[in-house]
């Protein structure tokens, strides 16, 4: 099958499976799995920030990245296809007891112009603002790219009026791809950042969040909270690290094939797909005279692997695992299923 659903479906590769075996393992509850150590100390160099947190799950990091930054009972503004809200269980109300603020944009890039006039004080009716959320690169928004200057001014202006920002990077190494950067740069302004190690970077599990030291180590007392104590955790750190060294070099071949993805998709008939950035493509099918879910099916009958994640509009993730020619099997095969739609 060529499964074009989701960058999290890529597998550990050789080196990664190797390193996983013969990791250096102590308790990580302890503080004393000298591989998990090396991941965290690792992830914060490469961020530019003062330390690091190994997380199972990309939720738990910005569930903890966000409840460091907030108290019970303010409000989260984020835009209105956010993850944290539409895709990780109202993680933010159940574990952090805020309200999100969902402010609706054309591509999911939020701007201070759009928000300023949301951001609340505390004042004696309304809920403060505890946090910005910006999510980078915004998956329901095709994978779009924050430009620099929208989250630099965003980080300037709130912490102006003593707001935090959170980063969900669960893709922030395809944001620098894209915008010729170093991950650092894109994040050297929020507070806390969360980035996945198990979606392009190709590890089996695991994400990290960061920020300076004194909140990470709350955030190890967040994590065992929420079930994420790990014990000999160097298993999956090991991959984590790997990840970290071969992971962002593929991920202009994976921007690539989104590209080519989009050409053929715009020479379709009855397809409108969305502007493409990164690894994400989005398109309508509505015209097709049948649902996404049908769509799905039959290209699942001919060995392709692809979400619609409303009636109308379908997904292609690019990934390590798919390569070029894949890519124009599945393209194929999505064209035969569109010519079979005609009536």
């Amino acid at each position: 099958m060529i499964d074009l659903r989701s960058d999290t479906v890529t597998k550990p590769n050789d080196r990664m499976r190797r390193a996983m075996a013969e990791a250096e393992v102590g308790d990580d509850v302890y503080g004393e799995d000298p591989t998990v150590n090396r991941l965290e100390a690792r992830a914060a160099e490469i961020l530019g920030k003062e330390a690091a947190l190994f997380v199972p799950t990309g939720t738990m990091g910005n569930t903890i990245g966000i409840k460091l930054l907030t108290e019970h009972g303010q409000e989260v503004i984020c835009d209105s296809r956010a993850h944290i809200l539409d895709w990780e269980l109202s993680m933010l109300a159940w574990f952090s007891g805020c309200l999100i603020r969902a402010v609706p944009t054309d591509n999911g890039i939020l701007t201070w112009d759009g928000i300023k006039g949301l951001v609340k004080p505390v004042g004696p009716h309304w809920a403060p603002t505890g946090v910005i959320e910006l999510e980078n690169t915004h998956n329901m928004g095709g994978g779009r790219v924050y430009p620099q200057a929208v989250i630099d001014e965003i980080c300037d202006e709130a912490h102006a009026v003593g707001v935090p920002v959170h980063m969900d990077g669960a893709r922030l190494f395809n944001a620098a791809e894209a915008a010729g950067r170093p991950v650092r740069e894109l994040v050297a302004k929020v507070d806390t950042v969360t980035f996945c190690l198990s979606k392009a970077l190709g590890a089996p599990v695991g994400s990290m969040v960061a920020g300076p030291r004194h909140l990470m180590d709350k955030g190890r007392l967040l994590r065992k909270r929420l079930g994420g104590g790990m014990r000999q955790a160097g298993v999956l750190a090991a991959a984590g690290l790997i990840a970290l060294e071969e992971g962002p070099g593929g991920l202009e071949t994976d921007h690539a094939n989104a590209q080519y993805i989009a050409g053929r998709l715009g020479q379709m008939e009855r397809i409108s797909v969305f502007q493409v950035e990164t690894n994400i493509v989005i398109y309508d099918v509505s015209a097709t005279g049948r649902s996404s879910k049908e769509i799905s099916a039959a290209l699942k009958a001919r060995g392709v692997l692809m979400n619609g994640f409303t009636d109308k509009l379908m997904r292609a993730v690019t990934h390590r695992d798919v390569s070029r020619a894949e890519c124009e099997t599945a393209m194929d095969a999505l064209e035969e299923v569109v010519r079979s739609t005609r009536t």
